[in-house]
């Protein structure tokens, strides 16, 4: 029976481990020097490494030529713990394991001397599902293991171990593997098992793996199986779902156009294809970064990239300021697709978005301060009512109402509610913030603020913030103002109703105010 290639071309030393070297580099000085840690606490996503690394730590310390950072890999505890027939490698996967008994009675065995090997290795697979009980039976082998014990404990979501186990263990961080490792690694396997293959194809499973080398070797294993015993370009296309460029240049070109109605029209076309929009976005992105790059550092775009001249020609037809608008929308729309009505009204919302914000056509001798949406003959609708009058042109808006739009949050939106509008032109916005509020000057909120007022407005706006003393106008204050009045309304009409009254007046009952909340 063929062995898939993910258990196949497991790693089985140090050397061969992809994408970890910093985790590698530490251990290796570890065993060379013969410091050695009772419990390793490994973290990270699915797929990058963390049972292989136990694996390999356990032949490490049971070699029969020495504990050593490179196990011979022939002798009876390396090929043993290979199979999975090492007698002193004890695997517990606690998502089915949680109870306390289960983990009394592994422990309850490490108090016996290895059988076969120099130590016993307890690897615990995904270790936050543990029970608190469990936890609390583990932490008193921690805190005094026998010399002959070392535990290797991985997890996916370390924020659930408690904290006493933590401080025990030596934790290490494995990171999501690079695409570029990833393709490489595919590249030698398929090189190696003789299969033939489109270099093309390649990018698109590392991509897919999403930084997990474990589900790109599935990936692959499926695209042989669907290639009919090769990995072909369009075959991985197709198996995956994925965007090709033809797709997203048609969109880039029709946004260019301002033309709704192609852009509509391709995303049919895409959903007739069965493709998926969620990859669309973020290969769209992707495009849009590589535009800008071409853009503002034409460098970074390699001579030999045979990208580099439809690239080019793209991103003569947008200005900066477009790309970085657009690609924040497909960021954002791709994360917000699961909340649509179903992923293609998503994905078209996302680009009619983009349309929204695109330049508006005007005269050469206008200056163009605002981004405005396009005429509708150009978008291909048909005619709608017009805006309110706040909505379509926000310089006729007052500050507290503009805020609103601006969708801020956390500390950039505090810095805008507690602001003052004191003049306000198409190019310029000028406010004052009291001196009690200076720390919200900090840079990044200041730049929040300005890049979504700019966004909002549709053009440069030049942001000035002055300290001065307050005139109570702020957003803020008014807010404070208004709680404040409504509270003293809902205290008077509390201790003004007659049952309440009554009680004050008979049972010498008493009004705490703190506890009366105005109704929403």
């Amino acid at each position: 029976m063929t062995q898939v290639l993910a258990r196949k071309w497991r790693p089985r030393t140090f050397a061969e481990l992809v994408g970890q070297e910093h985790v590698v580099r530490a251990l290796e000085n570890a065993l060379t020097q013969q410091r050695l840690h009772h419990a390793y606490l490994f973290t990270g996503t699915r797929g990058v490494g963390k049972t292989t690394l136990a694996r390999i730590i356990a032949r490490a310390l049971n070699c029969e030529s020495g504990v050593t950072a490179t196990p011979c890999g022939r002798c009876a505890a390396c090929v043993e713990i290979d199979t999975g027939r090492f007698v002193d490698l004890i695997e517990l996967d606690a998502a089915s394991n949680t109870q306390v008994d289960n983990m009394r009675e592994l422990l309850e065995s490490a108090l016996y001397a290895p059988t076969a090997g120099r130590y016993k290795v307890y690897l615990i697979d995904e270790v936050h599902m543990l029970s608190r009980s469990a936890f609390n039976a583990m932490l008193k082998t921690l805190e005094e293991p026998p010399q002959h014990v070392k535990f290797i404990l991985a997890t996916t979501d370390p924020q659930k171990i408690p904290v006493t186990v933590l401080s025990r263990c030596l934790q290490f961080n494995l990171k999501q593997i690079p695409q570029q490792q990833i393709r490489d690694r595919l590249q030698r396997v398929l090189e190696a098992e003789n299969v033939r293959y489109e270099a093309a194809a390649l990018p698109m499973l590392a991509r897919a793996a999403q930084g997990s080398l474990r589900d790109a070797l599935s990936l692959l294993d499926q695209a042989i199986a669907h290639g009919g015993g090769s990995v072909g370009q369009e075959s991985v296309r197709a198996m995956l779902g994925v965007v090709g460029h033809d797709h997203l240049h048609a969109i880039l070109g029709a946004l260019a156009k301002r033309d709704g109605a192609a852009l509509v029209a391709q995303a049919a076309r895409m959903e007739a294809l069965s493709l998926s929009f969620d990859s669309a976005l973020q290969d769209l992105a992707s495009l849009l970064h590589r535009l800008a790059l071409a853009q503002a550092v034409p460098d970074a775009i390699a001579d030999d990239d045979p990208d580099r001249t439809a690239l080019e020609e793209l991103a003569k037809q947008f200005s900066p300021e477009d790309l970085q608008l657009d690609y924040q929308i497909a960021i954002q729309g791709r994360g917000d697709l699961g909340l649509a009505p179903d992923e293609r009204a998503g994905f078209t919302m996302t680009l009619l978005r983009m349309l929204a914000f695109a330049p508006a056509v005007q005269e050469d001798s206008a200056p163009a301060p605002q981004r405005a949406a396009p005429s509708r003959q150009s978008a291909g609708a048909a005619p709608a009512a017009p805006a309110p009058e706040s909505k379509k042109n926000p310089a006729n808006s007052g500050w507290q109402e503009l805020i609103g739009d601006l969708g801020l949050t956390g500390m950039a939106r505090m810095l805008a509610q507690h602001c003052e509008l004191v003049a306000r032109d198409a190019a310029r916005i000028e406010l004052k913030l009291a001196q009690a509020h200076q720390h919200l000057l900090d840079g990044p909120y200041q730049d929040r603020l300005k890049a979504a007022l700019e966004q909002r407005l549709g053009g440069r706006i030049r942001v000035v913030i002055q300290l001065a003393d307050s005139a109570g106008a702020s957003p803020a204050a008014v807010a404070d103002r208004d709680r404040q009045q409504r509270q003293e309304q809902a205290i008077a009409a509390i201790e003004q109703d007659p049952f309440v009254r009554e009680l004050v007046e008979n049972f010498d009952a008493r009004i705490v105010g703190s506890s009366i909340k105005p109704a929403q």
